[in-house]
């Protein structure tokens, strides 16, 4: 079987055994936005083309590519939801040489009934259900856009997303905040420095501005900027989240090495435990999907 996490701006496929091991891998840029209108076919067959001609048959895709930017979008599926429900939600998709299905995206409501969505994390959370079992468990997928999610009884109970990532990314680019920063290696004392910023009274866009006033009055390092930058926006995420409560337990946390570290320093200076999982967790949940979907 063939496992693809098919996100807006990358690509990631997995070649799995009867049992759900990882036999070949292959991760690249080549996401949803950089396929022409109609091109998703001709794209996927050119990224595993030769998975298929070696005989493989079943491809299992999630992410972005079920979105409505993507190739078909497969509709969300109310939480909370388990691994049954998702596999009884896939969508099939026309593809000429394979049978191929479409994993749901989930979708929640806030305390204030605001909804919130997500393509491509409930395969990784279903990974991790397999390991967690019941237990009631917090999980942070950080990323553009970060998800937590509450885990119980073997299911998504709910969660809630986290702009972060794109935050960060935009003020960088188009905000006089970018004026000031420089390049230069990430610094773990500044990133901690806005962590602890972030405790602070003031709130968000106050915080925001004396990032510039701190560049300006040379309190802190052009070099310095966008790791402070960074630690202070994740620094207001993490507030956010304990606001509804501490967890029970470690902080579950699977990401890229760069972004978990990251969320690992700041969950330290709180003093939040924390266990990290693999990042290539997604092959996993879409093994497990795989198993109960009535293939042809």
């Amino acid at each position: 079987m063939i496992g693809i996490d098919w996100g807006t701006t990358s690509f990631r496929a997995y070649r799995l055994d009867a049992q759900g091991a990882v036999l070949d891998s292959l991760d690249r840029e080549g996401g949803i936005l950089t396929v022409p209108s109609g091109g998703f076919p001709e794209a996927l067959r050119a990224a595993i083309g030769p998975w298929l001609a070696a005989g493989e048959t079943r491809v299992l895709l999630c992410g972005m590519v079920g979105s409505r930017q993507g190739w078909q979008e497969a509709p969300y599926l109310p939480c909370p939801a388990g691994p049954a429900e998702i596999a009884a939600a896939v969508v099939p998709l026309a593809f000429e040489g394979a049978t191929c299905r479409l994993v749901p995206g989930l979708t929640a409501r806030d305390a204030a009934g605001v909804p919130d969505v997500m393509r491509g994390e409930e395969t990784k959370l279903v990974g991790l259900l397999a390991v967690l079992g019941g237990a009631e468990a917090l999980v942070c997928l950080p990323g553009t856009h970060s998800k937590w999610a509450r885990l119980a009884g073997g299911r998504i109970a709910g969660f809630a997303t986290q702009f972060t990532g794109e935050t960060r990314a935009v003020l960088l680019q188009h905000s006089i905040l970018g004026r000031l920063a420089e390049p230069g290696p990430a610094s773990d004392a500044a990133f901690l420095r806005g962590v602890r910023r972030a405790r602070e009274p003031g709130g968000l866009l106050h915080h925001l501005f004396g990032t510039r006033a701190l560049g300006l009055l040379g309190d802190l390092a052009p070099a310095d900027t966008a790791s402070y930058l960074s630690g202070l926006l994740i620094g207001h995420e993490l507030q956010a989240v304990l606001a509804e409560g501490a967890p029970a337990g470690p902080i579950h946390l699977a990401g890229s090495e760069t972004l978990a570290r990251a969320y690992a320093l700041a969950f330290a200076e709180h003093g939040l435990g924390y266990r990290r999982h693999a990042d290539d967790i997604v092959a996993r949940g879409l093994a497990l999907i795989a198993e109960t979907i009535p293939w042809p």
